[in-house]
């Protein structure tokens, strides 16, 4: 994943009505933190850090540009307004080149299963341990041509070199199962053994 660079400001105003002036100046606030500094509180460029996460998802690596002092950073916690679905705030972590964090990468299934087979997809993300500059987007897992009765674990899905799961590798990420319906179909409708000839004789 490649990086992404920001120039971001220092917040010096704290506080419910600071954070409102903030946003109303198309900006986020924001705190930065980690590797045993103190937090660092700034502002977000609004629009850019959306369309960030948008085509980058939330586990881009930011290029942090405060002031001339450069920070890599990855997002840690999004808030977002529950009604007006608006970023209200952004927690930010600081990261090294070379170091390893664990994040939550996104599950994609391609392919298509044999004929008469349903996809069952259980796990959406796989939590692993990579590092920061080489954090993937999504991992894939292909089921092209997968029979009915495949199952696919968290420990048989590919991952990026030097990538750790942290997920339980026995954990199901999808399965190819029969269709129900048609089983569904046959007995519906079928009055239970005996009960047709119930109801003759007691007519």
């Amino acid at each position: 994943m490649s990086e992404v660079r920001l120039s971001v400001e220092p917040r010096t105003e704290f506080g419910k009505g600071a954070a409102r002036r903030t946003r109303r100046a198309g900006k986020i606030p924001a705190v930065l933190y980690g590797h045993g500094t103190d937090p660092r509180h700034l502002a977000l460029p609004a629009l850019e850090f959306a369309r960030v996460v948008r085509e980058n998802g939330s586990n881009a690596v930011l290029t942090l540009d405060v002031e001339n002092s450069i920070e890599l950073a990855l997002t840690k916690t999004i808030t977002v307004h529950p009604l007006k679905n608006y970023i209200e705030h952004v927690d930010l972590l600081v990261v090294k080149s070379g170091e390893k964090v664990t994040v939550d990468v996104r599950v994609v299934i391609n392919g298509e299963p044999a004929p008469g087979g349903l996809v069952n997809q259980d796990l959406d993300a796989l939590s692993i341990e990579v590092e920061a500059l080489h954090i993937p987007e999504q991992v894939e897992v292909s089921i092209e041509g997968a029979e009915v009765g495949t199952q696919i674990l968290a420990s048989q899905v590919t991952l990026p070199a030097g990538a750790t799961l942290l997920t339980d590798p026995e954990a199901l990420v999808v399965a190819v199962s029969e269709p129900q319906a048609e089983a569904a179909e046959g007995t519906e409708g079928e009055a239970p053994a005996g009960e047709g000839e119930a109801e003759a004789a007691a007519e």
